[in-house]
């Protein structure tokens, strides 16, 4: 009996091994069409970007971000990729809002950007992605979000500072990613709260609105390449926390406990 049972168990371990082996294979050729027409779409909605911005203004520029996330999310259904993107109360508009997120991968970011785009989602991002990326750097550049520098810390917060106030002035959405960095495991790292609280501080009139990001992390699973086949990418909105309601300390420990304890790990 315990021999059948070893056996049972060795032959089904090899047949998950031999089916996994195979879709990594079998990923190599779909990754190589997901790329083309990933670079096709950024190249194309590079120059749509240009003629919005400068033709039409603020919102020619944000029609054709949100048609580039669109067709992004498109190309990653060539992989098999799914997006979940759950809303679980009404959000106000017309309001400033602070979209805090725990942070697995780049894919995090199109779902945000087409889901919320009401919203006018607005990124806090590293310096280095405000060049050399067609779309990714021109919308970093001109659409109202801001570059920091991670080795200059008066630098960042001067920029979080002038994104808070034009956001609560224009009554836009800034997404902040409290861990600092990409979870590469989906496990996260420890919230760093200076931004957090920077932002809480110009956006008075804000509510807080926490993000959860699942299983974005196994798109990059094998890094940039292959990417995997057959990923669900969850993401859900929680509850909001009005800013003014609460203390900045009660406000980043509850949306922290929301975020972190809500990750699906499967």
């Amino acid at each position: 009996m315990v021999e059948k049972l070893f056996y049972l168990y060795h032959h089904n371990h090899i047949l998950h091994l031999d089916l996994k082996q195979f879709l990594k294979i079998l990923s190599y050729p779909f990754s190589v069409v997901f790329y083309l027409c990933f670079g096709l779409s950024i190249v194309i909605f590079h120059g749509l970007q240009w003629v919005g911005f400068n033709v039409f203004g603020y919102k020619g520029h944000k029609m054709m971000v949100e048609g580039l996330q669109w067709f992004l999310m498109r190309c990653l259904n060539i992989l098999g990729t799914r997006h979940s993107f759950t809303i679980t109360e009404k959000i106000p508009e017309n309001v400033p809002l602070i979209i805090v997120s725990n942070h697995q991968s780049m894919w995090d970011i199109p779902p945000i950007i087409w889901y919320l785009r009401k919203y006018h989602p607005k990124f806090i991002s590293k310096k280095e992605l405000g060049k050399g990326i067609p779309s990714i750097s021109y919308n970093l550049r001109h659409g109202g979000s801001v570059l920091i520098d991670r080795k200059d810390p008066l630098q960042a917060t001067q920029q979080i500072v002038k994104i808070g106030q034009y956001a609560q002035k224009y009554n836009r959405s800034v997404v902040i990613y409290p861990e600092g960095t990409r979870s590469r495991d989906g496990y996260p790292k420890p919230w760093k709260k200076r931004g957090l609280q920077t932002l809480i501080k110009e956006m008075p009139d804000a509510y807080l609105l926490p993000v959860t990001v699942s299983n974005s992390w196994k798109l990059q699973r094998y890094g940039a390449f292959p990417i995997p086949l057959g990923t669900h990418l969850k993401i859900i909105t929680h509850p909001l926390l009005k800013v003014s309601d609460y203390t900045q300390d009660e406000l980043i420990t509850m949306a922290e406990k929301t975020v972190v304890n809500s990750i699906v790990h499967d």
